[in-house]
């Protein structure tokens, strides 16, 4: 759960010809994709005054 589920890791960082650079990427598919996408989208909607308590 690196930086609560929504961090990136970074690994086997190496020089390519045709791509400049290659590496692996791991994240957490649920966390990271649509589930915490649209807990990111409500939070800045709350935070922007469009979501309030009836």
């Amino acid at each position: 759960m690196y930086e609560n589920g929504m961090g990136i890791n970074v690994g086997r960082i190496r020089e390519d010809h045709v791509y400049d650079w290659k590496f692996v990427g791991l994240s957490h598919n649920t966390v990271r994709g649509a589930a915490g996408g649209a807990v990111l989208c409500a939070e800045l909607l709350k935070a922007q005054g469009y979501i309030t308590k009836k």
